[in-house]
């Protein structure tokens, strides 16, 4: 069973109708218990990190996260899901939870460049075959994470500056980007970690292993 965090904020629904027409089993809960016992885990979101903190503290799913993530079980976090991992963010000096080392940061002001980046983007340098190579992606944001030790950086994007679309270590996998409002990329990507079958994670796989579902 697939759980995905509810805290208020984020696409819940489409990510829950994205595993449901793959066929994976999935819950939306606020219950700490079923967060820290899941078999897999999605944290999404949208909006400002500091009134996510404070709404996953007041629901007690801040320590879930922690419990779960003591595991070693596949989680997956999208975009302000992402974001919620790192120690702050320069949108009003907000805390995250601090369990990667680093920094949510606004896109620099450009001449021409539009913030929030919306609409399709292609991952660069990628170092993980879940994340393909030129695959296109849909990201929302005016933020992105700025991982202290670069080797967390799973794949890249430009949005002006080249920024980190995806990071990865151990189980745990961030997009910046939605793979629930991707299109088939997207879906396979989901398809994917939803799939795995060992108890790890399909990085160094070119397959998706049997679905458990």
């Amino acid at each position: 069973m697939i759980f995905i965090v509810d805290y208020g904020m984020g696409n819940l629904g489409s990510v829950a109708k994205a595993l449901d027409y793959l066929g994976f089993s999935n819950r939306i809960t606020q219950d700490p218990e079923q967060v820290a016992s899941a078999e897999r885990l999605i944290l999404p979101g949208v909006g400002a990190m500091e009134y996510a903190v404070r709404q996953l503290e007041r629901l007690g799913l801040d320590q879930a996260i922690r419990s779960y993530l003591s595991t070693g079980r596949p989680f997956l976090g999208i975009c302000l899901g992402m974001q919620l991992m790192f120690e702050s963010s320069e949108e009003g000096n907000a805390r995250g939870l601090g369990l990667l080392p680093g920094v949510v940061r606004r896109f620099p002001a450009q001449p021409g460049l539009k913030v929030p980046h919306m609409g399709w983007n292609r991952l660069e340098n990628s170092r993980l075959p879940i994340l393909p190579e030129g695959g296109s992606f849909y990201f929302v944001h005016s933020y992105y994470a700025d991982p202290a030790d670069p080797a967390l950086v799973a794949a890249r994007s430009t949005h002006g500056i080249p920024f980190a679309a995806a990071v990865q270590t151990g189980p745990i996998l961030l997009t910046q980007f939605h793979p629930e409002k991707s299109g088939d990329a997207g879906l396979e990507l989901l398809s994917r970690w939803a799939g795995q079958t060992d108890g790890g994670c399909p990085w160094d796989s070119e397959t998706t292993g049997g679905a458990a579902r």
